[in-house]
C-alpha cells in the first residue's frame, strides 16, 4: 500500500462505504510487523536457512512512496523469483535491476508480464492501469557507452511514475549535439546526467540550466579513469552549483532522486 491507496482506503470509511473493521483488516497486512514476513515462509518451499535470507519491506511503498527495489546481482535465480512473487503480492509493480542471463530467464519464466529492459539490465512488472506519467525527468549521457547506465536511470524513473525523456550520445566533444537541443533542457525539471571519461558534461549542463542535475560518473574510460573515479573527482569538484552527483555506475539511484525531485515540483 503506498501513500495514495491510503487515501483512497480512508476516503472509503469517511463515505461510509467500508467499516472501521474492514479498514483495520487491510492495514494488517501492511504494517511494519506484517511487511517483516518471509516470502520463504510465504511459499512454504524454501529451506529455513533460504527464507532467513529476505525478508520484504512491505511499508516502504506507504513510507517512501514507491515498493521495495530488488538488486538482481548476487542472488540466486529461484530466491529472485520468489522475492519477485512476495514483492507482487502487495504491490503493483515490480523493478529488478543488475540481471543477466540466468536471472532474466528465470524471471521471465515465472511472470510471462515481465519486460527485460536489456540495455538497462532491468526487468520490469507493471500491473498498474494504464496513466500517464509525470512529465519533467530528462535523462542525459555523454556517450554511447553510457547508455546502459543512462538507461537504468530512465527505466527507474518511469517505473516510479515518471514520464522520462532522453537524449544520448551528446557529450563535450561535440557540444553543438547538446546546445541544438537547449529546449529539451530547458522544459526538464530535473536531469540525470551519466558520463565516463573526463566526466564534464553535467557541468557545462548545469551552466545551462536553473534545475537539478544529478551527475552520474561512468566506469567508462581510458587509463586513469581508474573505474569510474577520474569523472568522480570531476563532478564532485563541478563548478555549476546546481550539480551534485551518485556513485559510480549508479543509475538507479540518480534516476530514483530525479523522481522524488520532480514529484515535489509537480504537487
Amino acid at each position: 500500500m503506498d501513500r495514495s491507496a491510503l487515501l483512497r482506503l480512508l476516503d472509503e470509511v469517511r463515505a461510509g462505504t467500508l467499516s472501521q473493521e474492514q479498514a483495520a483488516e487491510r492495514l494488517a497486512g501492511v504494517l511494519p510487523g506484517a511487511a517483516a514476513a518471509t516470502a520463504g515462509a510465504a511459499t512454504g518451499s524454501a529451506s529455513h536457512d533460504a527464507a532467513q535470507a529476505f525478508r520484504i519491506d512491505h511499508h516502504r511503498a506507504l513510507r517512501c512512496g514507491a515498493p521495495e527495489v530488488v538488486l538482481g546481482s548476487g542472488k540466486e535465480p529461484a530466491d529472485l523469483v520468489r522475492i519477485a512473487h512476495e514483492v507482487l503480492a502487495r504491490a503493483p509493480r515490480l523493478l529488478v535491476t543488475r540481471v543477466d542471463g540466468p536471472r532474466v530467464a528465470a524471471l521471465r519464466a515465472a511472470l510471462p508480464e515481465a519486460v527485460h529492459h536489456e540495455r538497462a539490465r532491468c526487468v520490469t512488472v507493471d500491473r498498474e492501469p494504464p496513466a500517464p506519467g509525470r512529465t519533467g525527468v530528462l535523462v542525459l549521457c555523454a556517450g554511447t557507452a553510457d547508455v546502459p547506465v543512462a538507461e537504468e536511470a530512465r527505466v527507474t524513473a518511469l517505473m516510479l511514475g515518471e514520464a522520462p525523456q532522453s537524449l544520448y550520445d551528446v557529450g563535450v566533444a561535440g557540444l553543438h549535439r547538446l546546445t541544438s537541443r537547449l529546449d529539451l533542457l530547458r522544459a526538464a525539471r530535473v536531469i540525470v546526467v551519466a558520463a565516463g571519461m573526463d566526466g564534464a558534461l553535467p557541468s557545462v549542463v548545469g551552466g545551462l540550466v536553473s534545475v537539478p542535475v544529478i551527475a552520474v560518473p561512468t566506469s567508462v574510460g581510458y587509463g586513469l579513469g581508474m573505474g569510474g573515479i577520474a569523472p568522480l573527482l570531476t563532478m564532485a569538484n563541478a563548478c555549476a552549483p546546481n550539480v551534485t552527483f551518485v556513485n559510480i555506475d549508479n543509475g538507479f539511484g540518480a534516476g530514483y532522486v530525479a523522481s522524488l525531485v520532480n514529484r515535489q515540483g509537480s504537487a
